[in-house]
């Protein structure tokens, strides 16, 4: 047990009698992070400067004029940003990091930082999810990392990721952080991904980094021209969200709480129904039981046939969500 004269571990140089004693027991790993995700925030607050903005639109209209005729604008220039930090003018980055490591008080902190000199693209399978880290494969090699999750929204395992990463500050070997857009890939685009893989092993002289470098904008046009649209569920899944939000928007309710619920179900539980319809039906008559929406003066025989599907199918769905949603609440 730590004494109040021995030196606070959080790293502040600090006695812990003068430090995070008085913060009832702060979490030294949850100060530590909170100041790493701050030094993140601080960076995509103030770069690009004014002098480089011309040079990172000159790389963004690049690739708007490659994507912009499958993803949204906002996306694009997200991802080239990115592109444009860590693989265009890391120079940019790197000098961020000086500035940082004259502001820095924490040991600890610092320790991390020096770490973050070369931010790497990443693209791997999701094999295992917990509390804290996702598990992710490369999709070109043997390399798994754990990759620290952004939020408590559900991963599945089987979908793919891209994101650049950074050492996350732990002393676990293989642990990372995203560093700015972490975007996950339906099971739709699979195969695409896998095709993307294998031209790599026919340029066996590059390193995964190099390859990577090389071919950003190519793996963004085999998953473009595979259909993707930035999206993160799988056509059979938007057909099941689109379907309720339009029954209930034509009925005058609004959809956001339920389908906060539903989105969550269709990830975690990956229900195996022959129709879209069912699910939507059985979110509907689920909202109207547990009081998300105001109720629809509509018999429940009648909400079926809207969906084109029979009460039974609809009432299956219905008490799988109950179960879910119970489940949910419950632990």
């Amino acid at each position: 047990m730590i004494g109040r004269n021995d030196p606070c571990l959080c790293g502040s140089g600090k006695k812990y009698k003068k430090c995070c004693q008085s913060k009832n027991a702060v979490s030294i790993e949850t100060v530590q992070q909170d100041e790493l995700e701050r030094a993140l925030q601080t960076f995509y607050d103030e770069y690009p400067e004014r002098k480089d903005i011309p040079e990172y639109l000159k790389l963004a209209n690049e690739w708007k004029q490659s994507l912009g005729t499958y993803m949204p604008e906002e996306m694009i220039e997200a991802i080239a940003m990115d592109e444009f930090f860590f693989n265009h003018r890391s120079d940019i980055w790197l000098g961020y990091l000086d500035k940082q490591k004259k502001k820095l008080l924490r040991p600890s902190v610092l320790r991390v930082v020096e770490t973050w000199q070369n931010p790497r693209s990443f693209i791997g399978e999701v094999i295992e999810v917990d509390d804290t880290y996702i598990t992710v494969q490369m999709i070109f090699n043997d390399e798994i990392i754990k990759l620290r999750r952004e939020s408590e929204k559900p991963v599945p395992v089987g979908v793919h990721l891209f994101c650049f990463v950074l050492p996350d500050g732990t002393d676990d070997k293989n642990h990372y952080l995203a560093v700015s857009s972490l975007l996950f890939f339906p099971t739709d685009h699979t195969n695409a991904i896998q095709e993307f893989a294998k031209r790599f092993s026919s340029e066996e002289a590059l390193s995964v980094s190099t390859f990577l470098k090389e071919n950003a904008l190519d793996f963004w046009k085999c998953l473009g021209d595979d259909g993707y649209e930035g999206g993160e569920f799988t056509n059979f899944e938007a057909g099941v969200l689109l379907s309720a939000i339009e029954f209930l928007e034509k009925h005058n309710r609004d959809p956001k709480e339920l389908l906060d619920v539903v989105e969550d179900f269709l990830v975690e539980q990956q229900p195996n129904a022959r129709k879209e319809m069912a699910i939507a039906a059985g979110a509907i008559r689920f909202g109207q039981d547990n009081s998300f929406f105001e109720p629809i003066s509509m018999p429940l025989k009648e909400i079926a046939e809207w969906f084109e599907v029979s009460p039974s199918s609809m009432n299956k769905y219905s008490k799988d969500l109950e179960a879910y949603y119970t489940a949910k609440v419950t632990n």
